[in-house]
């Protein structure tokens, strides 16, 4: 009976200990999964830093303000595969939260909508992934980062035995590693629901990437795994000694006078979301634009090499242009970190979840921005959901 008594107690204070240490996990989780409720989507991408942890990238100190020239008018409707659809409700159906057009580096158009004003800071999502790779390419010019023809490895030795093992940086680059990964939003068991649960618990997204699994031949097939784009950060932060917050500020917040504060939302171990996490203001995503337009000179400034926004917006094997059968998104041809489209404009776009977009047509010297919270993103048999009908949009705005 004594011992009985003993076990009891000792069974009684592991529980209290577990409640202890575990509960704010599992109240966190719960919040975080209210908050990604379609209902609450306008309200949670303008207010991430209010939920997460966050890292505050600061405004310019000779901040650029857009030139501003003879208004347009948005197209009353545009088609899509034969299918005439109407601006204005599909605006409002795909939640749109800001939208601001550039044309020939002067603004045109610029509304907000749902809670979003210009100086709101809105969530990025994967928009944030071009970012990462203009600093990539600011790091290569500097020296930090000797070629893209290296192995993972070789700057993160803690990746050894991952999938990433043997994989070269460009492959990351380009989303083609062979690394084993669902990015279905709409299963709740995909592999980027499970990164997201872990991301909203706080632990480390280091520890995630080391767990990932390879599945096929790296280089071959273009397969987009947003936590390349974490290992692409990781590669910064060991290459430069700096935070990606601190290199952002530095090498390019800074240079092309953004406006406003940014911030980066982190985990618990001061890692920034490098995949997604970004959260700045329309038109300080509209001078990333510019910045790549002018590829990328920023008024007579060369920040990102020539050489490497060329590359970053070139699909330079078969399985990385648009229509490729060894592709996962064949709608769109991929770069280093940026979209690629088909028809012969030029165009390239950087593209977040829920309808984050930066639109460039050099063509017609046209830059779009949208920001969104988009209710109908996961339904695919919506027409709301693809970015591929928005894409059709852009271009009808373009060619005004």
């Amino acid at each position: 009976m004594k011992n009985l008594k003993y076990l009891l107690l000792f069974l009684g204070l592991s529980l209290l200990i577990a409640a202890y240490l575990f509960y704010p996990k599992y109240q966190r989780g719960m919040e975080v999964d209210a908050l990604m409720q379609p209902s609450q989507y306008a309200h949670t991408f303008i207010n991430m830093d209010k939920y997460f942890p966050s890292k505050e990238v600061i405004k310019s100190d000779h901040p650029y303000i857009f030139p501003k020239s003879t208004s347009i008018q948005l197209p009353t409707t545009f088609d899509y595969k034969n299918q005439t659809l109407t601006t204005s409700d599909y605006l409002d159906s795909t939640g749109t939260q800001g939208l601001l057009v550039l044309q020939n580096d002067s603004l045109v158009f610029e509304q907000y909508y749902n809670g979003q004003t210009e100086t709101t800071r809105h969530i990025s999502w994967s928009v944030a992934k071009s970012f990462i790779s203009a600093l990539f390419g600011i790091a290569m010019e500097e020296g930090h980062i000797k070629s893209i023809d290296q192995n993972v490895e070789e700057y993160l030795p803690e990746l050894k035995g991952s999938g990433y093992e043997g994989v070269k940086i460009k492959d990351v680059l380009q989303m083609s590693t062979g690394v084993r990964f669902n990015e279905d939003y709409a299963d709740l068991n995909s592999d980027i629901n499970r990164w997201f649960r872990s991301f909203a618990f706080g632990d480390s997204q280091d520890a995630f990437a080391a767990t990932l699994v390879r599945s096929r031949e790296p280089g071959t097939y273009n397969h987009y795994v947003s936590i390349n784009t974490h290992v692409l950060g990781m590669i910064l932060v060991k290459a430069t000694g700096k935070s990606l917050t601190e290199y952002l500020q530095e090498k390019i917040w800074q240079k092309i006078g953004m406006e406003h504060n940014a911030f980066w939302v982190a985990d618990n171990e001061g890692m920034e979301m490098a995949l997604g996490g970004l959260n700045a203001t329309l038109r300080d995503y509209a001078k990333m634009g510019k910045l790549f337009l002018h590829n990328g000179n920023w008024n007579g400034e060369q920040i990102v090499p020539q050489a490497w926004v060329k590359a970053s917006i070139t699909p330079d094997a078969p399985h990385l242009m648009p229509d490729s059968k060894n592709s996962a998104d064949p709608d769109l041809g991929y770069g280093f970190q940026w979209w690629v489209t088909d028809g012969n404009e030029g165009e390239f776009m950087a593209l977040g979840v829920f309808h984050q977009m930066i639109y460039v047509n050099p063509t017609t010297q046209t830059i779009i921005v949208k920001n969104s919270a988009n209710r109908h993103y996961l339904d695919v048999e919506s027409i709301y959901s693809s970015g591929v009908v928005t894409l059709e949009l852009f271009r009808e705005i373009a060619h005004q």
